[in-house]
């Protein structure tokens, strides 16, 4: 709305403009506009925030910025940007507490890479599911693995995780807010193989527990 305003009142400054070489000229012709005041321009407020693609809206909110970092190091920008649509349950930055933080480490060397893009598709399912899709079964992940989708009264759970909130839409899919890192089945040996080698005080059986589909903490 401002934009339009200011084009429109460039176009009526170079239409007055050339009708008269005179500034005074409109108002020698228009006594009335001598007394005349401009109101006061109130901005524009409430004004929604256009959508953003998948990647857009996690680092918009700033609660997913492990995830969004993950993201980045593992080359999958491009994929979660093209058109989709997706459905992703997203962790949050809760979701990655210090007891994983070995796993992490791990998953940005490079020789990990497709551990690490595995680890994220397992969180994404294509197609732009709503809240009353996601009724109870399994859907296939673009990992290629399978999530289950239960219900208990009215929440909704992946591979046990409560979904927290959602979905937020963006341009290319919905994204929906978990608490918890979802891994795949297949990989979780090797997850749990990380964290057992990690040094003592964040072994599994401390701080961090996993079973398959999921790593959560236990407090």
């Amino acid at each position: 709305m401002k934009l339009l305003a200011l084009v429109s009142a460039a176009a009526l400054s170079v239409g007055a403009a050339s009708c008269s070489d005179d500034k005074n000229d409109a108002v020698n012709n228009n006594p009335a506009a001598a007394n005349a005041t401009t109101p006061p321009t109130t901005p524009a407020t409430n004004v929604p925030l256009p959508m953003a693609d998948i990647v857009g809206t996690a680092l918009k909110s700033g609660v997913f910025t492990q995830l969004a970092g993950l993201v980045v190091d593992s080359g999958l920008v491009d994929t979660l940007r093209s058109p989709g649509p997706f459905t992703v349950f997203a962790p949050t930055d809760d979701a990655f507490p210090e007891a994983l933080t070995p796993v992490l480490d791990a998953l940005h060397q490079p020789e990990n890479l497709k551990l690490l893009q595995g680890v994220l598709t397992y969180h994404v399912v294509p197609g732009k599911l709503a809240l009353a899709d996601l009724k109870d079964g399994e859907l296939t992940t673009a990992q290629g693995e399978k999530l289950t989708i239960t219900h208990q009264g009215d929440k909704v759970l992946v591979n046990g995780n409560e979904i927290a909130a959602g979905p937020v839409e963006a341009t290319n899919g919905n994204v929906y807010v978990i608490k918890a890192v979802l891994v795949p089945p297949t990989l979780l040996p090797t997850v749990q193989k990380i964290l057992g080698s990690a040094p003592a005080g964040t072994t599994p059986g401390t701080t961090a527990g996993t079973t398959p589909g999921t790593t959560t903490t236990t407090g």
